[in-house]
């Protein structure tokens, strides 16, 4: 067995989500990339002394931080839409000379699955930059079998060209391609009916999202695309009340969902439904604010009802090209008043649950994955006070 003990490490473990209070003099021993002991270095088991030992120097020690929502491969950028808007351009208009989410599936078709994955890796690069040790990858800017394929196939190969995990979602209920712009039942069937069995023939993702909103698809068409992907295999997770309330947080929560994500139209009852439910709400800061939104997610009824608050980048070309994990914390908790616990948690364990990873990893704990994310801070606070600084000393990621 291959063993490594961390020694001198001040650990914030997480497995008590609203605990930051550093363990002081710590240590963590993996073996086989898995956490055999994690605490007060008095209590080290005797077999510590045969390991490989890193002197951590008395830093900081967080579980590696979890980014549970990108659209992290995709083709293009939307540079130019961004300098019309500021110019004055509608939304609407954009759309209609070509642009918007057309614009972005014409350059993912286009590009091919290692163009795909090529342009992808800076922006993972990023990511783990800042201690990032897992994240989820959406597909839904192919929007026919096989570009959302590529996309899938691209960010599965990913986790081959990283020391990093890769869970992966199938986004074909995002928007309609121009192709079906006047057939909405023949799309919906063709994700339904051809693309979802294919893609969970090949193993492709290991969730299905959707984007229920009226500009994309309805409650009563999520429903019915859920019901089948969930008749497959699937878990679900859902883009909800961005926008509106259409009911998207009970609907997710009614499914059994994992997620629901965006969520600032959400009421009162969708935060108790997603609660009984154990759905994570999965807050975007990023997106809210590069698109100029004013109303903020019901944070208050999500602790009323103790929903779990997760956080990350929305990583997209369109309306959130964010690959900071640290600034998201930071405009979590300036923009939606999280607080500091719940900004490490929204980034680390209730991360990982929104993933269904929780039993693998988001937390400092026996059994888990060794990941972990090394600090140079003297306390928590520090890493969703600072914008614009990167203190991370070391990552590893399964003990590595």
């Amino acid at each position: 067995m291959a063993a490594r003990l961390f020694r001198n490490a001040r650990l914030v473990t997480m497995a008590d989500p609203a605990s930051i209070a550093p363990v002081e003099r710590a240590a963590i021993l993996a073996v086989d990339g898995r956490i055999a002991y994690a605490g007060p270095e008095a209590g080290l088991p005797a077999t510590a002394s045969d390991a490989e030992t890193i002197d951590l120097e008395g830093r900081l020690v967080t579980p590696g931080l979890i980014d549970c929502h990108t659209h992290l491969v995709h083709g293009g950028d939307r540079a130019h839409e961004f300098e019309l808007r500021l110019a004055g351009a509608s939304y609407e208009e954009i759309a209609r000379a070509g642009g918007g989410i057309v614009s972005t599936v014409t350059a993912t078709r286009s590009a091919g699955e290692d163009g795909l994955l090529a342009s992808a890796l800076p922006r993972l690069d990023h990511l783990i930059a800042e201690g990032v040790t897992t994240v989820e990858v959406k597909s839904g800017y192919g929007l026919d079998l096989d570009s959302e394929r590529a996309q899938l196939r691209a960010a599965r190969r990913l986790a081959n060209e990283r020391k990093v995990t890769v869970s992966t979602s199938f986004l074909g209920a995002h928007a309609l391609p121009t192709e079906f712009r006047d057939d909405r039942a023949g799309y919906l069937a063709l994700v339904r009916d051809n693309m979802l069995p294919a893609i969970a023939a090949e193993g492709l993702a290991d969730c299905v999202d959707a984007f229920c909103e009226a500009i994309a698809f309805s409650p009563d068409e999520v429903d019915g695309l859920f019901s089948a992907a969930r008749r497959l295999g699937f878990k679900v997770r859902l883009h909800a009340d961005q926008l509106s309330n259409l009911g998207g947080a009970a609907l997710a929560a009614r499914h059994g969902a994992l997620s629901a994500d965006h969520l600032e139209h959400t009421d009162e009852a969708g935060a108790a439904a997603m609660a009984a439910a154990g759905t994570v709400a999965v807050l975007l800061p990023g997106a809210f604010y590069f698109i100029r939104e004013t109303r903020l997610p019901p944070v208050d009824l999500f602790r009323k009802h103790g929903t779990r608050i997760a956080i990350a980048t929305d990583c997209n070309p369109g309306t959130s090209p964010l690959t900071s994990p640290l600034l998201v914390m930071n405009m979590a908790a300036t923009l939606f008043r999280l607080t500091v616990a719940e900004c490490l948690a929204g980034m680390t364990i209730h991360a990982a649950a929104a993933l269904g990873l929780a039993g693998e990893t988001g937390s400092i704990e026996t059994g888990k994955w060794c990941d972990l994310a090394v600090w140079d801070v003297e306390r928590p606070a520090e890493l969703v006070y600072r914008m614009g600084f990167n203190p991370l000393a070391a990552r590893y990621w399964r003990g590595e």
